[in-house]
């Protein structure tokens, strides 16, 4: 299962973001993980649309999550940060045109394995997977 580069990108921000408590600017993320600002402007619009950053403009503006991390699921993120969840043809009835659908058992397996996934995902949150935000123990 890979997520596409936009959930990538929408992790990242909010990882980025969750242990800075002032605005931040979209520049400074862009540069910390090279990646194009216009892919993270983009990234960082429908973000703030769900809810999950606000966003301050002009001048001394920029973004700052809008919840706590620990009310961020990961699960919850994924399933609206990806378009489509299609792991092969048949996932899609509207494109589908596998002549052994309904007798091929391979549907049923990779859909038990994306449920098993996405499952794993919901069990953690932004402050559970920020390096930052995680309490450090030592053996």
């Amino acid at each position: 299962m890979k997520l596409t580069l936009y959930s990538d990108y929408s992790l990242r921000v909010l990882m980025y973001l969750a242990p800075q408590s002032q605005l931040t600017q979209i520049d400074e993320i862009a540069r910390f993980y090279n990646i194009s600002k216009n892919h993270l402007t983009k990234v960082v619009h429908n973000l703030a649309l769900e809810g999950y950053i606000l966003s301050v403009r002009g001048r001394g503006g920029g973004i700052k999550l809008n919840k706590k991390p620990e009310d961020i699921n990961i699960g919850e993120l994924v399933r609206k940060t990806e378009e489509h969840f299609n792991l092969v043809e048949c996932f899609n009835p509207e494109t589908n045109t596998c002549p052994i659908i309904g007798k091929c058992g391979l549907q049923s397996v990779l859909g038990q394995a994306l449920f098993a996934y996405l499952n794993v995902l919901d069990q953690y949150t932004l402050k559970d997977i920020t390096p930052a935000l995680k309490k450090t123990t030592y053996l």
